[in-house]
């Protein structure tokens, strides 16, 4: 992805906080500057993965395949003593997908805070990771819901999801809704090694700099 398109995401998920009147850590708002000047800190925040990603998963096609998230709080793997839980913030657009994956560690919620419809479908998986074609219960707001299959499941604001570990997921704003802001809350979250794609995604590659980053990413390195 261009810089400049991960700022002009950037600059939506920061409207977006606005809108509904969410506020992030100091630290969401810190620049690389900021993060120069803070190296124990910033050690900090990359080893747990917190902060901003930008991602069109190697689409480059993030309107229509792309996702912006901010990392809360997390822990580490097999760490003791650090949290065993996580927390992030989703911004997602009208029609704009993440691709079908699944988790081989984390149970996760999945909760629509805010703004238009956000879509889910849902497929179960055998032992191997091979998808079924069976229905799939899943609770929401705590309450058991039986899907077919792919079926899409809307969430409108205030509902939740829980997903268990293993089960294919993807989910996109419903067109017409207009941008949705979604929470997680979940198990230790570890996006270098618990996303597992059904399909093969596209290599990620290197930003282009066309423009200073208006926020650096939590996986760039900044120290």
């Amino acid at each position: 992805m261009q810089r400049s398109a991960i700022n002009a995401a950037l600059l939506r998920a920061t409207e977006t906080l606005e809108r509904w009147h969410w506020s992030l850590p100091a630290w969401g708002y810190w620049t690389a500057a900021d993060f120069a000047s803070h190296p124990e800190a910033s050690a900090y925040l990359r080893a747990h993965q917190l902060g901003w990603d930008v991602t069109d998963f190697g689409s480059n096609r993030f309107a229509e395949c792309g996702l912006v998230l901010f990392c809360l709080r997390n822990g580490i793997v097999d760490v003791e003593g650090e949290r065993t839980y996580a927390e992030k913030l989703l911004f997602v657009e009208e029609g704009q997908v993440t691709p079908t994956h699944r988790h081989a560690a984390k149970m996760e919620d999945i909760i629509n805070r805010a703004g238009g419809d956000l879509v889910i479908e849902f497929a179960a998986t055998d032992a191997d990771g091979n998808v079924l074609t069976e229905d799939v219960t899943v609770p929401v707001d705590g309450l058991p819901r039986r899907l077919a299959a792919w079926e899409p499941l809307i969430l409108e604001p205030g509902q939740s999801v829980t997903i268990r570990t293993g089960l294919y997921h993807r989910f996109y704003g419903r067109k017409g809704g207009g941008p949705v802001l979604v929470g997680e809350v979940s198990q230790v979250n570890d996006d270098n090694n618990d996303n597992f794609f059904l399909e093969p995604i596209g290599r990620f590659a290197a930003i282009e700099e066309d423009e200073p980053p208006l926020r650096p990413l939590w996986n760039e390195g900044v120290s």
